[in-house]
């Protein structure tokens, strides 16, 4: 093994590629507290762009043979309204990391292009798994506490990629008798609401969760004030996937159920995570 110490447009890749018939490439500078909207970008544009054209260049002089690229379906942008995303649809990233993300998608199709590296590029929604952050953790954390949560009237559907569906589409690109150059969107293909989620997190603990309604014009309001705006609005919209190109040119099926990554994921808290141990008082 090979340890790079930093991935952009400097980064020597000759020794790491040495031997090498395919490469995944999943690093990327994610978003960053404290920072100026320029720095951000600045740094998003070096690392996650820069870093990705050096890196399918050096593939290609090295004669790697499949380069598979996770990007995000923050690409295409930041909700759907009455359909979901396709891979036709024009991109529209709105914030630095979704925009570095598509000017290396842009970069590797160039190198593609000009050397012949078969490049695929994978755009998955929130990846949820063992060791889940975000949202996504505090819910289980909520739920696993009993906190009431006024998410009964939230109407939204959210696609979401399981880890190990994750994992299993990947192979799939790459145990490809011929490889395959294109973008395509991923997800567990199973469309969630928030509510739906925490009924979800609640069956793989087997509780009930204390879920009441509330306008979500209101828990919006409430959030923005909080500044906590933009988590809020990724609980209250809906932001779904279309994975179907990728199921049916690559005849691929998601190994894994929505209710079991979700099972996998609370197990996974509950006896990693600073959460009260399942087996504690009111457990049912």
């Amino acid at each position: 093994m090979h340890l790079v110490p930093d991935v952009g447009p400097e980064t020597d890749w000759s020794a790491a590629l040495l031997g090498v018939e395919a490469v995944v490439h999943l690093a990327a500078r994610v978003h960053v507290m404290h920072e100026s909207a320029m720095e951000g970008l600045s740094e998003h544009r070096r690392v996650n762009a820069g870093g990705t054209a050096t890196l399918a260049l050096a593939a290609a002089r090295a004669g790697v043979r499949r380069f598979v690229y996770l990007s995000t379906i923050k690409v295409n942008g930041e909700r759907t309204l009455d359909k979901p995303f396709t891979e036709a649809d024009a991109p529209a990233p709105a914030d630095a990391y979704g925009r570095s993300k598509l000017e290396a998608e842009q970069a590797l199709a160039r190198v593609s292009f000009e050397t012949g590296l078969p490049a695929t590029v994978l755009r998955p929604p929130l990846i949820y798994g063992p060791g889940v952050k975000g949202n996504f953790r505090r819910l289980i954390s909520l739920v696993q506490r009993r906190i009431p949560l006024p998410l009964a009237s939230i109407g939204n559907a959210r696609s979401m990629l399981g880890v190990d569906n994750l994992v299993s589409a990947i192979e799939t690109v790459l145990n490809r008798e011929q490889p395959v150059s294109g973008t395509f969107l991923i997800s567990d293909d199973q469309d969630l609401s928030t509510p739906g989620l925490v009924r979800g997190i609640g069956a793989a603990m087997e509780r009930h969760p204390l879920v009441f309604p509330c306008p979500p014009s209101l828990l919006l309001a409430a959030a923005t004030l909080a500044g906590k705006g933009a988590e809020a609005r990724r609980m209250l919209e809906s932001l779904r996937v279309d994975c179907g190109k990728f199921r049916q040119e690559l005849q691929w099926n998601p190994p894994v159920s929505v209710d079991a990554g979700i099972a996998a994921a609370v197990l996974w808290q509950l006896q990693n995570g600073n959460l009260p141990d399942i087996r504690g008082p009111g457990h049912e």
